[in-house]
C-alpha cells in the first residue's frame, strides 16, 4: 500500500476511534455536536502528515486545544497530536524540531493554566505522552539515517570490490596474454626461420632440408607442450586438482633461468650462435622474478631470430647483492623489429619487469646490434 493511502487509512481509523469513544459520553458532554466535530478535525489532517508534517501538526493541534479550552468534558487520548509530533520529529530539520519542541512545551504550560487542568499530574501526563511521541520520531529519523549511511557504505564497499575484481581480472588477462605471446611468438618465429631455410634448400639439397623440417617438428611439439601447461593451469580451478572427473594440470617444470639451455638450443638450431655467461654467485630467485628473467631472455632472442639478421648473440646473468641483471645482445641490424611491427614483445617485457619492481632498457648496443638489459630484485 502506498504511504499516502496508509496515512489516509490511519486518519479514518483514528476518526472512527474518537467518534466511537465520545458516543457513550455524549449525554455528559457540554457541547456534544462541537465535540464530535473537533475530534474529527483533530484526526483527519493526518492523511497529509508525510507531505506537510508541520502544517498537519498545527491543523491537528488547534482543534485539540479548542476542545480543552472550551471545557467540553471527556477528552480522548491525544493520539492525533502524538502522531503529528512524531512525524515532525521524524521528517523535519533540526531547527524545525527544536522550534516545535519549544512550542509544544509552551502549549503544555498554557494548557495547565486553563480551568480543569490544575492538577500537576495533568501536565506531567501530557508531557510524558508528547515526549514519548517526539523521542520515537527522533529515534526513527536516526535509525533511517543510519540505514542510509550503512547502505551507502555497503554500496561503496561493493563498488570498491568490483573495481578491485576488475583490476585483478585485467592484470590476469595481461599476464595470460604475455605468457601466450612469449610462448607462441618464440616457437612460431623459430618455425618460420626453419621453414624458410628448408624452402631455400629444396629441391636441390633434400638431406639438409630434412634436418630443418625435423627442427620444425620438434619446435612445434615444444610449443604445444608449453601451451598445454598454460591452458592446464587456466582450465583447472584452484583446489579442484584430484577431484574425480577432473584432469590435474600439467606438472612440467616451470620456466626458469636455471633451464635456459632449452631456449638457447632452439635458437642455435635456427642458425644463431648463442653464448651464456653467468657472473657472480647464482642465488635462488623468487618465482615471479625467475620467470620474468627467463621470459626476457626468450623474448629478446626471439626478436634476434625474427628481426636482427644476426649470426651471434650473448646472454649474461650477473648476480649482485640484491639484484640480478639479465642482458641479451646480438650482432644484428640494431633494431628490435621492423618499423611498426614490434607487437607486444618489448611492451610485454617492460610490464613483466615493472611488475617485479625492476627496470628494463632496450636499444642499440655499444658494439652495434641490439641490447636488452633487465635489472631485477634478488635476495
Amino acid at each position: 500500500m502506498p504511504p499516502q493511502a496508509r496515512d489516509l487509512a490511519l486518519a479514518l481509523v483514528l476518526t472512527a476511534y474518537y467518534v466511537g469513544s465520545l458516543i457513550p459520553e455524549a449525554g455528559r458532554l457540554r457541547l456534544p455536536a462541537l465535540a464530535f466535530t473537533l475530534v474529527a478535525l483533530e484526526a483527519l489532517p493526518l492523511a497529509w502528515r508525510r507531505r506537510w508534517p508541520v502544517a498537519v501538526f498545527f491543523a491537528s493541534g488547534i482543534p485539540r486545544g479548542l476542545y480543552d479550552d472550551l471545557g467540553i468534558g471527556f477528552a480522548p487520548l491525544p493520539l492525533a497530536a502524538m502522531i503529528a509530533l512524531y512525524t515532525v520529529m521524524d521528517r523535519s530539520s533540526t531547527r524545525v524540531r527544536w522550534a516545535m519542541g519549544v512550542l509544544v512545551l509552551a502549549g503544555l504550560v498554557q494548557g495547565q493554566a486553563t480551568p480543569g487542568h490544575t492538577e500537576p499530574y495533568d501536565f506531567f501526563g501530557a508531557a510524558a505522552e508528547l515526549a514519548a511521541a517526539g523521542m520515537a520520531g527522533i529515534i526513527s529519523r536516526t535509525r533511517r539515517a543510519y540505514l542510509r549511511e550503512a547502505q551507502a557504505r555497503a554500496e561503496q564497499a561493493q563498488a570498491m570490490r568490483d573495481r578491485e575484481v576488475a583490476l585483478v581480472a585485467a592484470q590476469e588477462r595481461a599476464r595470460i596474454a604475455r605468457e601466450l605471446h612469449d610462448v607462441v611468438a618464440h616457437h612460431v618465429s623459430l618455425i618460420a626461420v626453419q621453414s624458410d631455410a628448408a624452402a631455400t634448400l629444396l629441391p636441390g639439397q633434400p638431406a639438409r632440408a630434412e634436418k630443418h623440417v625435423e627442427v620444425i617438428g620438434q619446435t612445434a611439439r615444444e610449443a604445444l607442450g608449453e601451451l598445454r601447461r598454460i591452458l592446464g593451469v587456466l582450465r583447472v580451478p584452484a583446489g579442484t586438482a584430484g577431484i574425480a572427473g577432473r584432469q590435474p594440470p600439467d606438472t612440467s617444470p616451470v620456466p626458469s633461468v636455471s633451464r635456459l639451455d632449452t631456449v638457447l638450443d632452439q635458437v642455435r638450431r635456427a642458425g644463431i650462435a648463442v653464448d651464456l655467461r653467468v657472473e657472480g654467485r647464482p642465488a635462488r630467485l623468487a618465482p615471479g622474478v625467475d620467470l620474468t628473467a627467463y621470459r626476457v631472455v626468450q623474448e629478446a632472442l626471439t626478436n634476434t631470430v625474427r628481426h636482427s639478421g644476426a649470426d651471434k648473440a650473448a646472454v649474461t646473468l650477473r648476480y649482485e647483492p640484491g639484484y640480478v641483471t639479465v642482458s641479451v645482445t646480438d650482432t644484428g641490424q640494431g633494431s628490435a623489429g621492423a618499423p611498426g611491427k614490434e607487437g607486444f614483445g618489448l611492451a610485454g617485457m617492460a610490464e613483466r619487469v615493472e611488475s617485479c619492481g625492476g627496470s628494463l632498457t632496450a636499444g642499440p648496443g655499444q658494439a652495434g646490434g641490439f641490447a636488452v638489459t633487465a635489472r631485477l630484485p634478488a635476495p
